[in-house]
Formats: C-alpha cells, sequence, structure tokens
C-alpha cells in the first residue's frame, strides 16, 4: 500500500509538470502561429492509450502509454521525434524553422518559463494556505548533535552555530544547504563561554554532507513512556524522566548515555533521573542489546519552539517569489555540484526510484505541494543544460544563430540531436543503475 500511496504521488506530479512543461511550448508557438501536431502527456511508441483531435484543430491530444514524459509536436522543428519529412520540401510560414530566431527562442524557452511560474503559485498557495514552520536556528537552546565525521571537521555536541561565513543563520536547516550547496565553510560556535571558529574542508566532506545530517539539534534523553513489555516496568520511571547521569557519570549527551549502556549489558545501573524540578536515583536493568526497554521522546517539537509565520493572499506573493528565486538557485548549485568530478556527487544521482522514495508514505498535501514545486524548479534548470534533445540544447543552438546570424544546418541539428538523445539514454540507464544499487541490492 505505502509503495502504491508513493507511486500515485510521483505519477500525479510528473503529470502535472509535464502538462504544464509542455503547455508552456503549446502557448508561445500559438503565439506566433506555429502549428503544434501533436500534444501528448507521456510517450505514444506505437499506440495511445487516449488521443483526441477536435474537428477543426491542426492538433491532435493525446495520453502515452509510457510515462517518462511527455511531448509537443511542433510543424518544422527537428526534434526527439526524429521527423525529417518536412526537410524534403520548403519551410512553409507556419512552421517553427520559418520563424525568426528570438520567436523559436521565446517558444524553446516557454516550458522552463511555465515550470517556474509553476512552483512560485504552488509556493503562494502553501505560504496563504500553510503558512511557513521552521525551527530557528537561534531557538536550537541545547546545541547540537555531531555524527563521527561531524567531529572530524571539528564540530562538538553542544556547539551552538553562531553564523557561517560571517552571516547568521535563520533556520537551523538552512545549515547543510549553505555548507554542501554554497560552498559556505567557515563556521562560528559557541562551545561553552568560547567562540570557536573551524573551516573544515570542502572537497573532503562534500559527498557526506550532501546525504546525511552529519549534525542534528541535540535531543535530551527524556523518556515518553515505559511498555508493559519493559523489565522495568517497576523501576519506578516515569513520562517525562531525563537521564543526566548513568553509575555517576554525569552526562546528558545521548550518545554517551547509550554507550554507557552498551558498556553495562546484562546489568544493573543508577541512573540519576531530572524529575521537574528534583533529581533522583533510579535503578535499572541493561538488557543483552544495551537497552533498558523505554520508548523515548523524539519529537523535535517536544523540546523546541518552532517559529510559525502566516501570511495574507498579498504578503504570499513577495514570499512566494523569494522561494523559488532560493530554491531555482539551489538548483544550480546543485547542477554546479554534480558537474564538479572532484565532489563525487555525480554518485548520487538517481532516477525515478529515488524520486519516488521521498514523497510520504501516506498522502501528505502539504509535502506533495512542497516536492511539486521542487520537482518543477529541478525540471526547469535541466531542461535548460545544453544537452541536444533537451530544450537547452535547441536554446545553445539558437544563441548561436541570434549571435552569430549563421543558422546551423539541418543536417547538423539531425546528428546533433542524435547525439544528445545518446547522452541522455546513457544518463537514464546509470542513474537507474545507481537506484538498483542503492535501494535493491543494498
Amino acid at each position: 500500500m505505502e509503495i502504491l500511496i508513493k507511486a500515485s504521488q510521483l505519477i500525479l506530479s510528473l503529470s502535472i509538470l509535464i502538462l504544464i512543461h509542455e503547455f508552456g511550448h503549446f502557448i508561445f508557438a500559438r503565439m506566433f502561429k506555429v502549428r503544434v501536431e501533436k500534444f501528448y502527456l507521456f510517450f505514444d511508441i506505437k499506440f495511445s492509450l487516449f488521443k483526441y483531435k477536435p474537428r477543426n484543430s491542426e492538433t491532435e491530444y493525446g495520453i502515452g502509454w509510457l510515462p517518462l514524459g511527455g511531448y509537443c509536436k511542433i510543424a518544422g522543428m527537428i526534434d526527439e521525434s526524429m521527423d525529417t519529412e518536412m526537410l524534403k520540401s520548403e519551410p512553409q510560414p507556419w512552421e517553427f524553422r520559418s520563424k525568426p530566431a528570438y520567436q523559436r527562442l521565446l517558444i524553446m524557452l516557454g516550458g522552463v518559463l511555465f515550470n517556474v511560474i509553476l512552483a512560485f503559485v504552488i509556493y503562494v498557495g502553501m505560504l496563504a494556505h500553510w503558512g511557513e514552520e521552521y525551527l530557528a536556528n537561534k531557538d536550537v537552546k541545547y546545541g547540537i548533535i555531531c555524527d563521527s565525521v561531524a567531529l572530524e571537521m571539528g564540530f562538538r555536541d553542544g556547539d551552538k552555530i553562531l553564523a557561517i561565513n560571517g552571516k547568521p543563520v535563520e533556520s537551523f536547516f538552512d545549515i547543510y544547504r549553505k555548507m554542501a550547496l554554497y560552498r559556505e565553510m567557515d563556521v562560528s560556535l559557541q562551545r561553552g563561554d568560547e567562540i570557536v571558529n573551524i573551516s573544515p574542508d570542502y572537497y573532503t566532506y562534500i559527498q557526506y554532507i550532501v546525504k546525511n545530517n552529519f549534525i542534528r539539534p541535540y535531543i535530551p534523553f527524556v523518556i515518553n513512556s515505559v511498555p508493559d513489555s519493559s523489565e522495568n516496568r517497576f523501576a519506578g520511571l516515569k513520562s517525562g524522566d531525563e537521564v543526566i547521569g548513568v553509575n555517576g557519570i554525569i552526562t546528558n549527551n545521548i550518545k554517551e548515555i547509550q554507550n554507557l549502556f552498551a558498556e553495562n549489558k546484562g546489568k544493573t545501573v543508577e541512573l540519576k533521573i531530572r524529575r521537574g524540578d528534583i533529581q533522583i536515583n533510579v535503578q535499572v536493568k541493561v538488557n543483552n542489546n544495551g537497552l533498558i526497554g523505554v520508548e523515548l521522546k523524539i519529537n523535535m517539537t517536544d523540546f523546541y519552539d518552532f517559529t510559525k509565520k502566516t501570511y495574507t493572499i498579498l504578503e504570499a506573493f513577495p514570499a512566494g517569489l523569494a522561494k523559488a528565486k532560493t530554491r531555482l538557485y539551489d538548483q544550480l548549485c546543485e547542477v554546479r555540484l554534480m558537474a564538479t568530478p572532484k565532489t563525487k556527487t555525480y554518485k548520487q544521482v538517481g532516477s525515478f526510484i529515488s524520486i519516488g522514495n521521498i514523497y510520504s508514505a501516506q498522502w501528505d498535501w502539504h509535502r506533495f505541494c512542497d516536492i511539486t514545486a521542487l520537482l518543477s524548479i529541478m525540471l526547469a534548470v535541466l531542461n535548460l543544460l545544453p544537452i541536444p534533445a533537451l530544450d537547452g540544447g535547441h536554446v545553445m543552438f539558437l544563441l548561436y544563430e541570434v549571435i552569430t546570424r549563421r543558422k546551423p544546418s539541418d543536417k547538423f541539428l539531425t546528428y546533433a540531436q542524435v547525439a544528445g538523445m545518446v547522452i541522455l539514454l546513457f544518463i537514464m540507464v546509470y542513474a537507474i543503475g545507481n537506484d538498483i544499487v542503492r535501494h535493491i541490492l543494498n
């Protein structure tokens, strides 16, 4: 059922993104009186699931069976269909190839433009309806907890992050973006009563911090409940108890507490408990797995006050525009990251399997809208890559034509289209292979 829900969300998102993208090409083509022969959601190789051509219309609308994209077949344009029959005749007034370069350029940019507009509209709607909630970095009052790589980078448990590259960070979870995407690695920390500055090497850690939460807000070891199946159900532990010491070792570091339990497997230990305004000692048994049989409070909202912003519809417009611009810049940075072999982040390239896994296992409209907006911007950026067969490839040749006033030959464009399709096929196979290794074989 979980797979079905995720797949449904993925297909719905892709359908929206494809239709909006292709409509961008369609509307600009019709604006410049260029015929659109086909407008399809998904590919209709050999046959289609549905097709309809209105009376007196030049366009056939349909749904294909292969959900790997969609297309808008524009008359007189060399595209992925590799239909070159029109090259045997003179350009007609209604064909793409007969139009001025600037009109052809706008037609090719239409899909990208509409994807960015879609993301903006979604963000405006989300902000107006749900507002915005985030953990302000200044409110991470307990500091951070670090994994082994974060410790190597120079972070320490309990550190409070003051600034990155000399600028305060508003949202705690912006830290990952600033370090991974913006290459901002000069971090100012408050460690006890001291101010400490660290500057980890970007290329040493980039592969790790892109795919892992190497630091996270510190959460105390607070008991939520003691199950009836626990051997410590009669030990005197209560919901809300905070463990602040084990066997006389005073610590509120959850990792240290868990390590102390691991060192005392099968033994009885004495816990120092903070219960409201008092402290008490409690004897508990540690099982052979290094656990004491309690459920912990793990929801950050139990420990931190999240900042909540609400917007009127008018306020949501500039806020939505700002969010779309930030996400667009983030995606451009991600492309730069992937294109830098030294970072080795190309190993993280994924296909539909990876995309499907980011959706919620339960239908969550807020998360669905957020992911759809992000994918819309991703689609816009990836389509601008200067690879023949993508919009960016067509744009590259059109810009060459505008600058040099020389149009590439139809034969050259045909060969370039074939080369681009081979490149895209290689990328697709590589991405699917990565997903098979990550999600199926491992």
